[in-house]
């Protein structure tokens, strides 16, 4: 579960203890040094911990947490390369099941506007940086 507010991290975290689930957490709290005992934790043994709470500002680069397949996003970071580091946090070599990301998003607020902001900077991006794979005749009209 990803959000870039700690603050409603805590708030999921209270409720994880409160129905007794197992989970853990990697925010800018966390020293570099015992986030990668939390990640083999969480990678290695799914009955240590059921859900890993993780802030985008620290979860976004460089984890392995191929021990998720389904990534929840709590909230929309205005930057899409941002959402695509921490998706790329499941999707990685090794992970031996079907991911699935969940984008949490509600009609006429602030992250739906965000959405069409992103989606406006996903189309301005691929206009204007050519697909490697058509460049090289790869795709699917080859």
């Amino acid at each position: 579960v990803v959000s870039q507010w700690t603050s409603l991290l805590s708030v999921l975290e209270y409720h994880l203890e409160k129905m007794g689930w197992k989970y853990c957490v990697i925010d800018g709290n966390v020293p570099s040094h015992h986030r990668k005992d939390i990640i083999s934790v969480f990678n290695k043994d799914p009955k240590a911990a059921q859900v890993m709470l993780l802030s985008m500002g620290a979860g976004g680069v460089g984890l392995n947490l191929k021990g998720a397949n389904h990534l929840i996003l709590l909230d929309i970071h205005w930057n899409p390369a941002m959402e695509a580091q921490v998706c790329d946090r499941i999707y990685r070599v090794g992970q031996q099941k079907p991911v699935f990301v969940h984008k949490l998003l509600c009609r006429g607020t602030i992250e739906d506007r965000v959405q069409q902001l992103q989606d406006r900077k996903r189309r301005l991006f691929n206009e204007v940086v050519p697909d490697p794979e058509a460049e090289r005749g790869g795709g699917s009209n080859s």
